[in-house]
C-alpha cells in the first residue's frame, strides 16, 4: 500500500465523529436546496417537461457518500424514467455548478438496470 506524504494533521480522521455526520447531513441538505432552486431557473415552456416537475414525480436526493457526490433519482415508471434520461445533459450542466460528479438514475425494478454515469462523461450524449 502506498504511504501518504501528508503531515498527520492534514490526514482525514480515522473515525468520523457525530459532528462530522451532522456537517455531512447539512451539506447534503444544502446541495439539495441549491440544485432544486437551479432547476427552477431552467424551466421549459412545457410544464410537463420542466425539471422541477419531472423531479417532483421521482424520489431524488444528493449524497456525499461514499467518495463521489452523487445525484440519485428513483423513477416511478418507465415513462418518467425515459423523460429523466432525455434531460440528463441539462441536469448534468446544473450539477457541474455544484461539483456534483455522478448521476444514478434508477428505473422501476421491472424496467431495466440503473444508469450510473459521471457528469464529465455526458458531453458525449450532447446533440450538436
Amino acid at each position: 500500500m502506498k504511504k501518504c506524504s501528508l503531515p498527520v494533521d492534514d490526514l482525514p480522521p480515522e473515525e468520523l465523529t457525530s459532528s462530522d455526520w451532522v456537517l455531512s447531513q447539512k451539506l447534503e441538505a444544502s446541495l439539495n436546496q441549491f440544485f432544486y432552486a437551479a432547476c427552477q431557473n431552467v424551466e421549459g415552456a412545457d410544464e410537463r417537461c420542466s425539471l422541477t416537475s419531472l423531479l417532483s414525480q421521482c424520489q431524488w436526493y444528493i449524497t456525499t457518500k461514499p467518495q463521489l457526490t452523487t445525484l440519485v433519482i428513483h423513477c416511478p415508471d418507465a415513462s418518467v424514467n425515459w423523460r429523466v434520461l432525455e434531460k440528463i445533459v441539462p441536469i448534468a450542466k446544473l450539477l457541474e455548478q455544484f461539483a456534483i460528479s455522478k448521476i444514478c438514475v434508477y428505473p422501476p425494478s421491472d424496467a431495466g438496470v440503473p444508469l450510473e454515469v459521471r457528469v464529465d462523461e455526458l458531453d458525449v450524449y450532447q446533440q450538436h
